[in-house]
């Protein structure tokens, strides 16, 4: 099918037939990071990861919710997500029959908000509906990439000549673009050294909401580093100030945690206030909006790019096939699965070509299969919910 409205290529985002699950799976699993990764609002050594893992007529569907558990970089936390899931979105689901994407959004859609909840359902929809067509989710939402462009971000380091060795260190890996978290007293000191060691590559910056429109002349001191782009400079809920920031630089803004739906996306590209956006599907609630927003930026022609919450294999399998549409012109947050975890949950893990490219899976679904003894391992919590 085709998204009203666009000029998108034919998707196939529905089920071979309509289907009642017979269970729902909420999973949790605790991962340590290889290294600790800070941002602006936190450092994080270890991430508890919900999955979800859908059934119906023998076939299954794995989804991951980017939930954190403290409402730092969203609102929404594990503890939130399992709320509405366990008390309202799964009952929701359980009780009709269900026979596209579209289906589940529209069942929950009543529900207001909760987008990552929302996201690790559909995303395990999506796996189930595409293996049950034994297709690949890259061709049954009509990606046109066998491989992706990746590129790597790279949190606060204690110094900043050990950020420029990791900065060293993926461009010899073969990552396109470097991407540097930054917040104030921590930005353009850090930005003219590592431009200076990596004087022509791809270079961008990302302040996840930690400046405000008073920093504009700070922040104008960036448009010398010939950067990509700076990402979500001011407030997550913010689109007045992010206009008229942008009037005041050469750089590109680009926006991340502003940008909730498609109409976010389109009133943001009307008002001026980016000229990018970042579409991270398991923050935006799904296939259904990380698909209409592609569309719209698309049809404004402005390029998107797919952003990484610190997946696993299973969400990062879903972000190559989302980053597979045309569209994703600059490259994504899709590092190596090492990048993250000593050991991932899929058997496969994933892995950055020397050109600076991830293979996009071609299986039915994701594409990639469980690593279902180490996922049994690490699993500090299961519940199924069984169709009544």
């Amino acid at each position: 099918m085709t998204l009203a409205g666009t000029s998108s290529p034919t998707r196939t985002l529905a089920a071979a037939a309509p289907v009642r699950l017979s269970s729902i799976d909420i999973r949790l699993i605790s991962l340590t990071l290889v290294r600790p990764f800070e941002t602006s609002f936190g450092r994080m050594d270890a991430r508890v990861v919900p999955l979800v893992r859908m059934e119906a007529d023998g076939v299954e569907g794995w989804g991951e919710i980017v939930a954190d558990d403290q409402p730092l970089f969203s609102a929404e936390t594990i503890t939130t997500a399992r709320h509405v899931l366990v008390d309202c979105f799964i009952p929701a689901l359980l009780s009709r029959p269900l026979s596209s994407v579209e289906d589940v959004a529209a069942a929950l859609r009543r529900f207001k908000g909760h987008q990552m909840a929302k996201a690790g359902l559909e995303l395990a929809f999506m796996d189930l509906a595409a293996r049950s067509r034994d297709l690949s989710i890259r061709t049954a939402i009509g990606g046109t990439r066998d491989r992706v462009p990746v590129g790597v971000s790279l949190g606060i380091e204690k110094t900043i000549p050990t950020l420029v060795d990791q900065v060293l260190a993926h461009v010899a890996q073969g990552y396109q673009r470097i991407k540097l978290k930054v917040k104030p007293g921590w930005d353009v000191d850090v930005v003219r050294a590592v431009r200076d060691a990596y004087p022509t590559g791809l270079l961008s910056v990302d302040a996840n909401t930690a400046y405000t429109l008073a920093d504009a002349e700070h922040l104008r001191q960036l448009d010398a580093f010939d950067l990509l782009m700076i990402e979500q400079p001011l407030a997550h809920d913010d689109m007045v100030d992010h206009a008229a920031l942008q009037r005041g630089l050469r750089t590109d803004i680009c926006l991340d945690e502003s940008i909730v739906h498609a109409r976010a996306a389109a009133h943001a590209l009307a008002l001026g206030s980016c000229r990018l956006i970042n579409i991270k599907i398991g923050r935006v609630g799904g296939y259904t909006e990380a698909l209409g927003i592609h569309d719209t930026c698309q049809a404004h022609g402005a390029p998107v790019w797919c952003g990484g919450m610190l997946e696993c294999g299973i969400g990062r399998a879903h972000n190559l096939a989302l980053a597979s549409l045309p569209n994703f012109s600059l490259p994504g947050d899709i590092s190596a699965s090492k990048r993250y975890w000593a050991r991932d949950v899929i058997t496969k893990p994933f892995e950055v070509a020397a050109d600076g490219t991830v293979e996009v899976p071609t299986g039915p679904g994701i594409g990639v299969d469980i690593d279902h003894a180490f996922l049994d391992e690490i699993t500090i919590e299961q519940r199924q919910f069984r169709a009544p």
